[in-house]
């Protein structure tokens, strides 16, 4: 008898165990949509996905969860399965049709142990569907928590969502410790923070209108989740500003983004601008400069949207072929400046372009630069992404040092530039420090071009590969100007000492350089020295 009850207590203790055993949830943003179903094939929201999604370590999986007219609470996305209407339909004849891996529709109950089966650390998203029949919601509510609470899978749920606001308050209500995330996006967080729901999961094109409710809410400390975001350049998006989770039918390619992303080397956002707006730049980001401004350039800057504006989610630069007056035809102010004598010489200039820089608004010492853009086409172009020293008016140039992340010539379509140039290191000189790269289809095609620069060296790359590097010979400022704080020019000419080496192509025009997003980054210890 004694042996029997000591192994009934130990039985007991060990359900004890189980049953309380808390699950820690993988480190990274990664929310399998309906579980990891689309590399295999699988059905959305079935058992299958979902032991796919633990099986790829993902901090999440979502699901759905309706009810059937019998009250039966089961897992699946549409209003209808089987061209039944789920609400109206008994269990029982919905569950005559098998999913198409041979899986039975799965209900609440087979869902949730299936998700507490070997699993340490794979949270359940658990999205509670609203009825069409309002009086339902409630009641939809209240089983979903109890049968969570029955099976003791609360360590399991990593949050509920819902599109019903009543719903996600009726489950605080009931459970005021759950995590809850809106889906609507039809509320602010401060809204979100004052009914005490936990975090926003707003569909991707919510938080690309809305980019101030992506500081706002970690301002306030909500969850911030996206959904659903499938392509890389999106993914690479909503990675880059941190966001806690995000949804995505394409867990796999999620992981490879994420281990190519600044972040994961240790770097944080500190600066962009994703153009996500219309009309003229931002102009708490963007100044211009106006004018004929260096290099013998034939072009004159202008801050009209002919030739600088954003539309359909890029910043475009547009160089055209037309006549303008020049304001300093016949100027006095370039008689000390040799190098810039052509310029009141010339009383309408033949082609017209744009130069925007975040001189006097950002600048940044050390870190890493990301800008993706196609670049134009045709003989005479020359488009650049690079940089200046704030104390170039106190110094002049090139002690104050520049960087040229990315330079490009029509003549040369196959390739581009990365340099450096300082008082030690400078093209009047021909001592500057540059390299060339190959590059495919530049001009139809978005590239990133990029600057990772530290104390000891910088490095210039194309689509993250490096190909070119400048070291810090820790000599003098002639040679490493670099230990300051540098503004970021984007600009597209016509001629000059450069582009315009083998003339220029009067019938490519016009041609524009469109910038489909602008990124700084910094680690923790470049921040502090800014």
């Amino acid at each position: 008898m004694r042996i029997l009850f000591l192994a009934f207590i130990l039985a007991l203790s060990a359900c004890k165990t189980n049953n309380t055993n808390k699950i820690l949830f993988a480190d990274n943003p990664v929310v399998a949509h309906r579980g990891a179903w689309k590399n295999k094939n699988l059905p959305e929201n079935s058992i299958a996905a979902l032991k796919e999604a633990i099986s790829l370590n993902c901090t999440g999986s979502e699901f759905d969860v309706r009810m059937t007219s019998d009250n039966i609470l089961i897992v699946t996305h549409d209003p209808t399965y089987n061209n039944l209407p789920i609400e109206d339909t008994t269990f029982a004849e919905l569950s005559k049709k098998k999913l198409s891996n041979g899986e039975t529709l799965p209900t609440l109950k087979d869902y949730l142990l299936a998700g507490m089966k070997n699993n340490t650390s794979t949270g359940l998203v658990l999205e509670i569907k609203p009825s069409k029949y309002k009086e339902r919601n409630s009641i939809i509510t209240e089983k979903v928590i109890k049968e969570v609470k029955r099976l003791k899978a609360d360590p399991y749920i990593k949050t509920y969502i819902s599109f019903s606001y009543n719903i996600l308050l009726k489950i605080k209500e009931l459970d005021p410790n759950a995590n809850t995330q809106y889906l609507d996006g039809s509320k602010a967080p401060s809204q979100l923070k004052k009914d005490s729901i936990s975090g926003l999961d707003y569909e991707k094109n919510v938080f690309k209108k809305h980019p101030e409710w992506i500081k706002e809410a970690k301002k306030l400390n909500l969850a911030l989740n996206v959904w659903t975001v499938n392509n890389e350049e999106n993914l690479d998006l909503f990675i880059a500003h941190n966001f806690n989770y995000i949804t995505t039918n394409e867990p796999e390619l999620l992981f490879k983004r994420l281990k190519k992303n600044p972040v994961s080397n240790g770097y944080q956002l500190v600066w962009s601008d994703e153009f996500n707006y219309k009309g003229a730049p931002n102009n708490k980001k963007w100044v211009y400069d106006i004018g004929f401004i260096s290099n013998e350039e034939k072009q004159y800057f202008t801050s009209n949207t002919k030739n600088v504006r954003v539309e359909k989610g890029n910043l475009i630069i547009e160089a055209h072929k037309e006549s303008v007056a020049n304001k300093d035809y016949k100027s006095n102010a370039f008689k000390n400046k040799s190098w810039l004598h052509y310029i009141p010489k010339i009383d309408s200039a033949k082609y017209t372009s744009a130069r925007i820089k975040t001189q006097g608004l950002a600048s940044w010492k050390y870190g890493r630069i990301d800008v993706r853009a196609k670049l134009p086409k045709g003989i005479g172009l020359w488009p650049a992404i690079w940089m200046l020293g704030e104390n170039r008016k106190e110094v002049g140039w090139p002690e104050s040092g520049e960087i040229d992340i990315m330079e490009y010539v029509g003549f040369s379509p196959d390739s581009i530039f990365g340099t450096i140039h300082t008082k030690a290191y400078n093209h009047l000189k021909k001592t500057q420090k540059g390299k060339k790269t190959f590059i495919s289809n530049p001009n139809d095609t978005y590239h990133t071009y990029s600057l990772e620069w530290t104390p000891e060296k910088m490095d210039f790359i194309l689509d993250d590969v490096v190909y070119n590097s400048f070291a810090n010979e820790h000599k003098t400022t002639a040679e490493w100007p670099f230990d300051q704080k540098f503004y970021l020019i984007l600009n597209v000419s016509v001629g000059g000492m450069l582009g315009g080496q083998k003339g220029i192509d009067d019938t490519v025009f016009p041609q524009h350089m469109a910038v489909d997003y602008v990124r700084v980054f910094q680690k923790k210890e470049e921040l502090q020295n800014n």
